[in-house]
């Protein structure tokens, strides 16, 4: 009955708007009124998509890590005595493994099971050993492929009702291992696309020792019911939360210091009925970025990010919500609302695609987001850094609302939509977006029905000036 009714809102809204916005590959053709009707879509789809989203049962039965074992001195590794919680959490059908103050080191991945949450409590801080050969191979995925890898440092694949909560500190602690691999990763990169374009199956796509792409912080693939609450994250080898193929899962209250190398903050991949809120976010790469696997791994998987409710957010990093690149199954309904910034985000909306990945973005609403000093407010790209525009994969983009974005400088630009002649930007709508400050404040190309209202670029114009003597209106004609 919940499906039903996000079904019906989106079929609404595709009815409205001419298109079709479930589709695969959807296409618009605008009719005329839209412009009235978009704040109540957004609001229906919001209300839509929250009741979809419970997040994980938190079980009532506790089990505290000490006693299993773990000292917090910082010293003492503590990988087996989380491994005999887990079990022993599991053969009880459930249980919240207590992590009290302290420092726990662990040499190895934390592999989560049904029905565990761990619950990092204040003072208590989970720290990873640094060095690559505690983290063995599995199934996982990097930059939109699939493939086997490093573990994450805590990764579960395949399970219900998992959570992380508390006030405590997970440290990936990477700083002299893994961080230091990104300048020599080209190779393996390379190799893991050469794959995933010749459709190598996944299980011959062997990474981990001997090569050097490294893992997430904390990911869960193929999850459901999952909650991660409160706790702070810090020197993440890579992306800091992965959720890979995974549904209904609640991020709430997280707090970051993660400024490493591509410390993404939050990656949706191919995964739906999201909500992120009151999150502090201090990232070295993208706060927020929604993905869908990249080229014929997306294709193939056919998995679209959808259903994700940003709101309440405190942006600071590189980008604060970022849609692609890797976008190949496509993203659709996405809403970010009430979010402010923290300190400097190079760009605030970023939604970035190219003729190599194919894919859709599809509904995507901004209501009531401020930041301050950026480099561009708002950029939508077919044509992401200037790659595959001589490919056929062109992205269906379409149906993008903005309602209240504001900043005090844009450097570089304020409002860019950027299609290509093949297949433009369809429908976009822009309406009150304040920019005390920008040096360009609107460049669109190869886009289609751009509608805009109360905007305004570098200050407000107020009243038309009357004339006066300084115009010197008859004496110009006199030196003609």
């Amino acid at each position: 009955m919940k499906k039903k009714s996000i079904v019906t809102i989106c079929l609404g809204l595709s009815s409205l708007l001419g298109g079709n916005a479930l589709a695969t590959e959807p296409t618009t053709a605008v009719a005329s009124g839209v412009a009235q009707d978009t704040e109540t879509l957004r609001v229906a789809l919001r209300d839509s998509i929250l009741e979809q989203i419970s997040g994980a049962q938190i079980p009532e039965r506790q089990l505290n890590i000490t006693s299993f074992g773990a000292k917090g001195d910082g010293k003492k590794d503590c990988f087996t005595a989380f491994t005999k919680a887990i079990r022993k959490a599991t053969k009880q059908g459930g249980a919240r493994i207590v992590v009290p103050a302290g420092t726990y080191y662990i040499q190895g991945p934390i592999t989560l099971a049904d029905n565990v949450c761990l619950d990092v409590q204040e003072g208590a801080t989970l720290k990873f050993a640094p060095e690559a050969q505690y983290y063995p191979m599995v199934n996982t995925s990097w930059e939109g492929t699939f493939l086997y890898n490093y573990s994450p440092m805590i990764y579960g694949y395949g399970l219900k009702n998992v959570s992380i909560i508390g006030k405590g500190t997970i440290d990936g602690n990477c700083m002299t291992t893994f961080a230091t691999w990104r300048k020599d990763q080209n190779a393996d990169r390379q190799l893991s696309r050469d794959m995933n374009h010749q459709e190598v199956p996944v299980a011959d796509r062997r990474f981990g020792e001997g090569h050097i792409l490294r893992p997430q912080l904390i990911q869960l693939y193929n999850c459901s019911n999952v909650t991660l609450e409160g706790v702070k994250i810090t020197n993440s080898p890579f992306w800091c939360i992965h959720l890979l193929k995974s549904e209904n899962i609640i991020c709430r209250a997280i707090r970051y210091d993660a400024k490493l190398a591509n410390n993404d903050g939050i990656d949706p991949e191919c995964s739906k009925n999201i909500l992120i809120e009151d999150i502090h976010f201090d990232n070295g790469d993208d706060n927020v970025a929604i993905k869908s696997g990249r080229d014929n791994d997306g294709w193939q998987v056919a998995t679209p990010s959808e259903n994700i409710v940003i709101r309440n957010c405190h942006f600071k990093g590189l980008h604060a919500v970022v849609i692609g690149s890797e976008m190949s199954a496509g993203v659709r309904n996405v809403i970010v609302e009430n979010c402010d910034f923290d300190g400097y985000c190079k760009r605030g909306i970023f939604v970035k695609t190219n003729p190599d990945r194919g894919g859709f973005v599809s509904n995507l609403f901004v209501k009531n987001c401020t930041f301050g000093d950026v480099e561009d407010l708002f950029y939508v790209t077919s044509q992401y850094a200037g790659e595959g525009l001589t490919n056929h994969h062109f992205s269906t983009v379409e149906n993008i609302f903005v309602d209240g974005l504001k900043c005090r400088k844009a450097s570089a630009a304020a409002v860019v939509v950027q299609g290509t002649a093949q297949k433009p930007v369809r429908n976009v709508e822009l309406k009150n977006i304040e920019v005390e400050e920008a040096k360009i404040g609107l460049s669109i190309d190869h886009a289609i029905d751009v509608r805009m209202s109360d905007c305004h670029i570098g200050g407000r114009v107020g009243v038309p000036s009357q004339i006066t003597a300084k115009d010197n209106l008859f004496g110009r004609d006199e030196k003609k």
